[in-house]
């Protein structure tokens, strides 16, 4: 059943309750082990907190673009467009504009963790630069992975802040299965990771669902370069610039497939089904395919197996119960 947690559908930046609340084209939402979630409220150059009952509150950012690191409305961001919370509370967030990965602690602390800022190199980062970051995520151990766009390449940061190039070849974007750097994606956008390390990508712009073991094998698990909306297993399923991904308990996939307007589901065995939305155009409620979405960009799942969607251009975020 699809509902909407919060979001009038205009655009606009209050704070409140369910629809009294407003977003503009959020990108990437992340849950909380008590079902808070999570918002990089993109073009609003916000993070927001929804708790379960529907409350918006702004946690980070002054709305205004800028890189400024600080606490709550004092750090500014531009145009944020992938988050992520690790075990102990603390979110990590693509933004994207800037270039720069950056740290939110639970008292809204912002802090720039890798990448350049104001033209100076990091302390921790001093040669790795990244190029408009999209799609982030963190491990058990607190290992961040990141879906760097541009460059088409998936980057691993440390707790230690040492930053790696986990698979892909800068600035050669393509489609090839292989080992580490002779793997090549074309502008990756959502990436999530499992408790065994294996990093699933998916590569947007290639309209498929990669796999990076822990050998740092790439293989494509879904999809083909054709884009389409078919259902089925691997290569005979087709997505249209699927974006934001997500990992239930099980080892299923959630898809925000965005030129679909549909959220799709890849088994653990390959199986490409439709979960949710009819693939027209819309913000309609209701039961798995009868409802309708508006290029979703962001999903993400929450420990009781509830799913959120940021509903890119309804400026809403959306809830998948059963």
């Amino acid at each position: 059943m699809v509902t909407t947690l919060a979001g009038s559908g205009l655009m606009g930046t209050n704070d409140g309750r369910g629809a009294d609340a407003s977003f503009a084209n959020l990108m990437d939402l992340t849950v909380d082990t008590e079902g808070n979630v999570y918002v990089a409220d993109s073009h609003n150059n916000l993070i927001r907190r929804i708790s379960k009952d529907g409350l918006v509150t702004t946690i980070a950012g002054s709305g205004a673009v800028g890189s400024s690191d600080g606490k709550g409305r004092a750090a500014s961001f531009f145009n944020p467009a992938g988050i992520a919370i690790d075990k102990n509370g603390i979110l990590y967030v693509a933004d994207t504009h800037n270039s720069l990965i950056r740290k939110i602690t639970q008292d809204g602390e912002v802090t720039t963790i890798a990448g350049r800022r104001s033209g100076l190199l990091t302390s921790r980062d001093s040669v790795v630069q990244f190029d408009n970051p999209a799609g982030i995520a963190v491990d058990i151990n607190g290992n961040i992975f990141v879906a760097d766009w541009l460059n088409d390449v998936i980057r691993k940061i440390t707790p230690n802040g040492h930053v790696t190039n986990v698979a892909g070849l800068i600035g050669s974007p393509g489609s090839r299965n292989g080992s580490r750097d002779s793997a090549t994606f074309y502008l990756p956008g959502g990436i999530a990771v499992d408790s065994a390390g294996n990093v699933f990508v998916s590569d947007t712009y290639n309209n498929m669902i990669r796999k990076i073991d822990n050998a740092g094998i790439v293989t494509t698990i879904a999809g083909k370069k054709l884009k389409g909306a078919l259902d089925g297993q691997g290569g005979t399923a087709s997505f249209s610039h699927p974006a934001g991904i997500a990992l239930d308990k099980l080892g299923n996939l959630y898809v925000a497939d965005v030129g679909n307007h549909k959220i799709r589901k890849v088994s653990s065995s390959g199986f490409v089904t439709t979960f949710a939305g009819n693939g027209i155009r819309g913000s309609k409620n209701g039961r798995d395919t009868a409802a309708s979405f508006y290029r979703p960009y962001g999903v993400s799942v929450a420990p009781d197996g509830t799913v959120y969607v940021a509903d890119y251009q309804n400026n809403m975020v959306r809830k998948i119960s059963y």
